[in-house]
């Protein structure tokens, strides 16, 4: 998932709402009253025609008023409910697969501002387990999407060659359930082990390489306050906490709940079995 700090939607949005306001108000406060005017001049013999080319509204003021409410509709729903993100890679495989159209619920970690996303106010926090999307900490030009596995106060390990879990000195169980089979563009993972992996509260599934270990950076982590270690189910192919660090709450943007659509061409395009299921 990509999208620009400096230019992404809501930036465009709040500009959209401020041009149209100021051409709305500037025909308010002057052409409007111009419009009036001439109309009332206008001598009693006038046709309706002539009425009308005297009344009709310039075509970006009326483009201006139609507009404006729907930003303000699309920028409320958008920085404070629900916001779409499309899936580009396979990082969160079996979970997600690469072109699935997800919605992202911004309610659920807080309220904020949108642009500036600082909270106002504070609603939840992430549980272990919720799959979340966030700003990467080393670009927050970046949203990413992964699981959260750690809490703040937890000490996470992560053992690279047996690819297991710890939380808090306890060993974190996998279930092995068969063989993956991918389709589309994730059919790289073909292979693959399917396993659920019995988080404290939580299970999903993940994707394991048995016997490649994965080069980390971060094999064992102790969480400061307000800050998150987040994994992606397909282990030797996302890059996470465990390369780059903690995700601070300050950079959530919300909970991934719904999978509305997929479209991956090298798939076939739509994957019909897929619209309308719940991410867990």
């Amino acid at each position: 998932m990509n999208e620009t700090w400096n230019w992404d939607l809501a930036t465009i949005l709040v500009i959209c709402i401020f041009v149209s306001g100021i051409i709305w108000l500037f025909d308010a406060i002057f052409l409007a009253p111009k419009r009036r005017v001439l109309v009332a001049k206008l001598p009693p013999e006038t046709s309706d025609a002539v009425r009308e080319e005297a009344e009709s509204v310039p075509l970006l003021v009326d483009l201006s008023k139609s507009l404006l409410p729907v930003f303000l509709i699309v920028l409320i729903l958008r920085s404070f409910l629900v916001e779409p993100f499309r899936i580009p890679s396979g990082s969160m495989m079996p979970t997600l697969l690469v072109g699935d159209f997800i919605l992202v619920n911004k309610f659920a970690y807080g309220i904020r501002l949108p642009v500036l996303n600082s909270k106002v106010i504070s609603v939840g926090e992430p549980k272990r387990g919720d799959v979340v999307v966030f700003r990467y900490p080393e670009d927050p030009s970046t949203p990413f999407i992964k699981r959260v596995v750690g809490l703040p106060g937890d000490t996470i390990h992560y053992n690279r060659e047996t690819k297991y879990l710890y939380i808090n000195g306890e060993l974190v169980d996998q279930e092995r359930i068969g063989t993956y089979r991918g389709v589309g563009s994730g059919s790289n993972m073909t292979g693959a082990d399917l396993r659920i992996e019995h988080l404290p509260d939580a299970e999903h599934q993940i994707l394991v390489v048995p016997k490649h270990p994965t080069p980390i950076v971060y094999n064992q982590f102790v969480l400061p306050e307000g800050q998150y270690f987040v994994l992606g189910d397909n282990r030797d192919n996302s890059r996470d906490s465990r390369y780059w660090g903690t995700v601070p709450e300050q950079n959530l943007i919300g909970k991934a709940f719904f999978i509305w659509m997929n479209l991956d061409w090298s798939n076939g395009g739509v994957s019909w079995e897929r619209l309308g299921t719940k991410i867990k």
